[in-house]
């Protein structure tokens, strides 16, 4: 009875290798789709599109000084804006006006102000006083009205006259619309501002129409310097 003996087995190297270099692919892989490892979907010329590190993104600086895109000049704007200081109002109720309800009359400002109870403004209009100096500063009342009035030796017809004093002469001083004179004013709006009167306060229409609603007989009336 022949008896067989088995060839001895041979270590098949190649097939290891091949199965080694399959795992390695695999773990890379998987290494790469976790991020363990970092990966590029390519480089610049002459980097060969080798696997590169990826380098940290600069974060913007927080200082706006440092800021590429602001100019000097828009810097130097800003800081302008902020030193300035406000603006004082040129119509400012008088320091002088007294208080409560009235209407105040600025002869050197050629200004009125409707002065509610509370120091609040409701109206305040240029006008046009006296040229001569007939009306010494004080506190005045409203003592008369009238819807419609004629001037001293017929210099006109004037609308909503509110009477508060009495020139030397005894001839009422109030407020009330530019006169009219032969179907024209004596004076233009433009002028309104400055003394163009006999003595009595002028007002554009609307102004003169807002001071008859606000100043019923008995309101008070101050004039200042």
């Amino acid at each position: 009875m022949s008896q067989h003996r088995g060839a001895p087995v041979r270590p098949r190297y190649g097939r290891l290798a091949v199965l080694g270099s399959s795992l390695a692919v695999t773990m890379i892989a998987v290494l790469g789709g976790t991020g363990v490892l970092s990966r590029t979907t390519g480089g610049d010329a002459g980097d060969g599109g080798a696997a590169a590190a990826v380098a940290p993104v600069a974060q913007p600086s927080e200082s706006p000084s440092e800021s590429p895109s602001e100019s000097p000049s828009e810097t130097s704007t800003t800081e302008v804006d902020q030193s300035e200081e406000p603006v004082v109002e040129e119509d400012a109720l008088p320091a002088d006006s007294g208080t409560g309800r009235r209407i105040v009359f600025s002869e050197s400002e050629q200004r009125v102000w409707l002065v509610s109870k509370g120091q609040q403004v409701d109206r305040t209009y240029l006008v046009s006083g006296s040229l001569t100096d007939n009306l010494d500063p004080g506190t005045y009342e409203v003592y008369s009205r009238s819807e419609q009035a004629w001037g001293i030796d017929d210099s006109g017809t004037m609308e909503f006259f509110v009477r508060f004093t009495q020139g030397d002469t005894g001839a009422a001083i109030g407020f009330h619309t530019i006169p009219v004179d032969d179907g024209k004013p004596v004076q233009t709006a433009a002028q309104l501002g400055t003394p163009q009167s006999h003595g009595c306060i002028r007002q554009k229409r609307a102004d003169a129409i807002a001071l008859w609603d606000f100043a019923p007989i008995g309101t008070t009336v101050v004039v200042t310097a």
